[in-house]
């Protein structure tokens, strides 16, 4: 049996992505491989190549043939002219390295992200913090109706500010 290693097809129409594969040499191209021994994918930036060369020699030892796409690979993958890419950073470095570029954007550090919010924190902030008991009890109506009637829309009117 005539064993060759070879690139077997894979992925898109116009995106392919190709496995490093052992088998026998009268089997179609994406037919079942005796193993696969890497991979190779020549739509990144640089090509990613990843084989195993220690099957790799194995093979070629027991008499399998590289084809010509496949020693070409073999002397990138094994002589060092093989580029290799920058690792990516983590999300979670590129997001803290985003806040730092940012940096503090409002003069009010409390946490609140809308004007409303900011606005009630900063006008709880300039409130006394101590209550007296006389501020906590509710206070006797000893109005008239129609003054208790005003004083009610004034605290709703206030509240709606």
């Amino acid at each position: 049996m005539a064993v060759k290693i070879r690139l077997k097809r894979m992925g898109k129409i116009r995106t392919a992505i190709y496995r490093v594969v052992v088998m026998d040499s009268r089997t179609k191209r994406d037919g079942r491989a005796i193993e696969e021994i890497g991979k190779y994918d020549p739509n990144q930036e640089p090509s990613l190549i990843e084989i195993d060369t220690e099957r790799a020699d194995y093979w070629i030892s027991q008499g399998a043939q590289p084809t010509e796409a496949v020693a070409a690979l073999l002397k990138h993958y094994t002589d060092g002219t093989l580029k290799v890419a920058e690792p990516k950073k983590s999300k979670k470095d590129v997001y803290e390295a985003a806040l730092a570029a940012a940096g503090s954007t409002s003069s009010d550090s409390s946490g609140a992200t809308t004007p409303r919010k900011r606005a009630a924190k900063s006008a709880e902030a300039e409130a006394p913090a101590e209550t007296t008991p006389a501020e906590t009890a509710p206070a006797a109506d000893t109005d008239s109706g129609s003054a208790a009637a005003e004083s009610t829309d004034a605290d709703a009117d206030a509240a709606k500010a």
